[in-house]
Parts: structure tokens; C-alpha cells; sequence
């Protein structure tokens, strides 16, 4: 390989996005945190039912394939390791989202209705 370094392309990882100091973010600022946190929520969640679906079906083909259930059942406990992992996932991003909109209420007040 030449000395120049190999650039990967990858939307999830951001090196030119610095996060600023409590003091110096926007309302703005803070609600991108929260769409962003409620996105990644979100999508944590459809991991978790494609996961579960998997492994809802390599439990099917087991039942139906004996000469591969062996096969079939470790496909489904690998499925079944990533819903949970993906459980946790929404789990920590949706604290994180809750923690991004007590700090916009905190910096900025608490928006009260009419109602």
C-alpha cells in the first residue's frame, strides 16, 4: 500500500462533526441531538423486529429440516443475540434522547401549552 492513507467511506462516522461545549449550544443545536438520538431510536427498533423475525424462521426451518436444525438453531440464537443487542441499543439511545431534551430545558426553558 503507498503512504497515502486508504479513505473509507462510511455515513456513521464522522471525524468534521466536534461537539461544542454545554455553553455554547443552540436551541437549534440541542434539538438536532434529540432528532438525531430519536432516529437512531427508531431504527435500533427495526433491527430488533428484522432480528426477531430472523430468528422466528431459522426456528421454522429447524422444525421443518432435521437433517439441518443443528445448523438452523445456531442461526437463531446468533438472530436472537442481535435483537437483544439491538434492545440495548434502543434502550441507550432513547436515555440519550431524554437527556438531550432535559438539557434544551434546562438551557432554555421549559415550552408550556395553553392547554
Amino acid at each position: 500500500m503507498s503512504e497515502e492513507k486508504k479513505h473509507h467511506s462510511n455515513p456513521f462516522h464522522r471525524h468534521n462533526k466536534e461537539e461544542k461545549p454545554a455553553g455554547e449550544m443552540t436551541k437549534e443545536d440541542y434539538e438536532k441531538q434529540v432528532k438525531h438520538h430519536k432516529h437512531l431510536e427508531h431504527v435500533s427498533k427495526l433491527g430488533t423486529i428484522a432480528a426477531v423475525t430472523v430468528a422466528r424462521h431459522e426456528k421454522h426451518k429447524a422444525k421443518k429440516d432435521p437433517e439441518n436444525a443443528q445448523d438452523h438453531k445456531t442461526k437463531e440464537k446468533i438472530a436472537a443475540a442481535v435483537a437483544v443487542g439491538s434492545v440495548g441499543f434502543a434502550i441507550h439511545e432513547h436515555h440519550q434522547k431524554k437527556e438531550a431534551k432535559k438539557e434544551k430545558e434546562s438551557s432554555f426553558g421549559k415550552k408550556h401549552h395553553p392547554f
